[in-house]
């Protein structure tokens, strides 16, 4: 039986680029034929990353069964799973993520969870001596990871590994690093096709502080001026997301990669509580800017109180 590899719903670059790095790695050097699937469509700079080398956009899918051995990456969370994950046979989880906990499985399995920017990152650790036989697409993809991740090292979740492990990448393919990077930020900034409700949810997962649900939704971008451009729309969309997607509000914050900070939008009187307890923010209108601010795993979501 073929495994299925996948990351979380709303992939971005890391789950979409670390579950064809580990199908590649399965089925070419342990023998056990895997494919890369995706939970959604991929963002922007993920689907820049699977032209740039050379691959296909791997098959959505939307359910699993009891029928599919399963190897999840870039999460452990069963809210970005699909609902019937505790129904598969889930053989091995790899992630950079806290344990969130709610998985089940059938027998004991191999998990890998680690304090690094990213998953792919993990992933060559664990290939030992067999990275070297990554070609160079597989190569492309894990950099790309990397460099999105990190935010081409700008995240505080960055490590040594991480930074290290890009050079090493980027030397090997003849890449410069800072060109490629730039290259990767602008296809992620160019939003302009998607609707507000489409912004809202590309790279959002859900979290609850006590009894309040929250969408926590990031936008990395090189030029903020276009999603804030749309402000009062995003506004007015996410009273309406957060109700179809069964939550309490939706935190939407845009991060500028390059003056590193955060804009965070205020929609209502809970997220500007929120705003003022979690970073210490005066808030006077319908948003707030956060200095410093970049990481959603390691700055937003570990001080969110209400």
């Amino acid at each position: 039986m073929t495994i299925k590899v996948f990351g979380h719903k709303s992939p971005d670059t890391d789950s979409t680029g670390s579950p064809i790095i580990w199908a590649w790695y399965l089925t070419e050097v342990r023998g056990t034929p895997a494919e890369a699937k995706l939970l959604g469509e991929p963002n922007t700079e993920a689907a820049f990353v699977l032209e740039k080398w050379g691959f296909d956009k791997p098959q959505i899918i939307s359910t699993v069964t009891a029928e599919d051995d399963v190897v999840i990456v870039d999460t452990n969370n069963p809210a970005e799973l699909p609902d019937a994950i505790n129904d598969a046979n889930v053989i091995q989880i790899i992630d950079h993520h806290k344990l969130t906990g709610g998985l089940e499985t059938n027998g004991p399995i191999d998990i890998t969870i680690k304090p690094l920017a990213c998953t792919a990152t993990i992933m060559y650790n664990l290939m030992g001596d067999n990275a070297a036989k990554m070609p160079e697409n597989i190569k492309g993809a894990m950099l790309s990871c990397i460099l999105s991740d990190t935010l081409e090292f700008r995240s505080p979740t960055t490590t040594d590994q991480d930074k290290d492990l890009a050079e090493k990448l980027a030397a090997d393919l003849g890449v410069d690093l800072t060109a490629y990077a730039t290259e990767m930020f602008a296809a992620k900034s160019d939003v302009s096709a998607f609707s507000d409700a489409e912004l809202i949810r590309m790279d959002s997962k859900e979290y609850a502080v006590g009894d309040t649900k929250f969408r926590v939704s990031v936008l990395e971008t090189t030029a903020p001026e276009i999603p804030l451009g749309r402000k009062d729309s995003l506004i007015a969309s996410m009273a309406d997301v957060a109700k179809e997607d069964g939550v309490d509000e939706v935190l939407l914050f845009v991060v500028d990669i390059l003056k590193e900070e955060s804009t965070l939008l205020i929609p209502s009187d809970l997220v500007k509580s929120v705003a003022e307890k979690s970073f210490g923010a005066t808030v006077t209108g319908d948003s707030v800017v956060l200095p410093g601010i970049m990481s959603r795993k390691k700055q937003i979501i570990p001080n969110l109180k209400v």
